[in-house]
């Protein structure tokens, strides 16, 4: 039995990289399959590399290829590499409050074969998903939250994520987390924005969008960081309106945005297809 092995290389850049990985590749007579790779400058840029190639699935094997890897980045003094397997599915848990196209759009999906995960539960502040949830055979916990308690609702969540969860996805999750809760998530949590960011950040933004009078809304998928909306950007996507449009009109439109954007921003960081760099990120789509 074969899989599909990835490696992904995020480092200063300097000629032989890329021949130096498939070079050892080829002696061990593995196949790639895909192969993408980008430099911020021609001299002295940043080096990105994801590589995709087949590999036995059995743990001996992989354990093998990956310790040569590693080794290889290490006498490289690439200190960012990383395998993965694709055989091997990380677990995924969903925030979510009362909207309920974001977290069913992932459901829909994952149920289908789409994203190449296990989902482990959803968590809401409110009770409205738990039917949907349920019924998808999915964990669903109800953590209240309100100003005094947060803290501990906070406390409650990091509790139930504990070991089940390599990747948090807040599918309009209404609450501002702390930079301690955050932290514990580096570049594993991802949030759908429904404004085209660095516009209209926080609150209200479709409200906002139409007192302005703009001509196109969006959406943002993003890494989670301690400044709120601010961090690495994974995907985005737009509509074009008018003055016709109501803000009822412009939410309405909105949520069909939101849904393909924050799935395909899942989809890609499951697929290990999303390398940060400072607050930007290098997607290989």
């Amino acid at each position: 039995m074969k899989t599909t092995a990835r490696l992904n290389i995020n480092c200063v850049d300097k000629p032989g990289l890329v021949a130096e990985f498939t070079s050892l590749l080829f002696e061990r007579r593995l196949n790639i399959t895909g192969l993408d790779q980008y430099s911020t400058a021609p001299e002295d840029g940043h080096f990105f590399l994801r590589l995709e190639f087949q590999v036995s699935s059995d743990l001996n094997s992989k354990a093998t290829i990956r310790d040569l890897l590693l080794k290889k980045a290490t006498s490289l003094g690439i200190d960012c590499c990383q395998v993965r397997f694709s055989d091997e599915k990380r677990k995924t848990a969903i925030l979510a409050s009362r909207t309920e196209h974001a977290p069913l759009e992932l459901l829909w999906r994952w149920r289908n074969g789409e994203l190449n995960t296990d989902i482990t539960m959803v968590i809401s502040n409110h009770e409205t998903l738990r039917e949907h949830v349920e019924r998808a055979g999915i964990p669903f916990h109800w953590v209240p939250v309100t100003p005094d308690t947060k803290p501990q609702s906070e406390a409650k969540i990091l509790e139930l994520l504990d070991g089940q969860a390599d990747l948090v996805v807040l599918a309009r999750y209404m609450q501002i987390l702390s930079p301690e809760f955050v932290a514990q998530f580096p570049n594993r949590m991802i949030n759908i924005h429904h404004s085209f960011l660095p516009a209209f950040m926080g609150a209200n933004p479709y409200g906002r969008a139409h007192e302005r009078g703009v001509k196109i809304i969006g959406a943002t998928a993003h890494y989670v960081t301690s400044d709120l909306d601010e961090g690495p950007i994974i995907e985005q996507g737009v509509a074009r309106v008018s003055h016709r449009d109501t803000v009822a009109e412009l939410k309405r439109r909105g949520r069909d945005i939101e849904r393909e954007v924050l799935a395909r921003a899942v989809s890609w960081h499951l697929d290990d297809r999303v390398l940060v760099h400072g607050n930007k990120t290098v997607v290989f789509s």
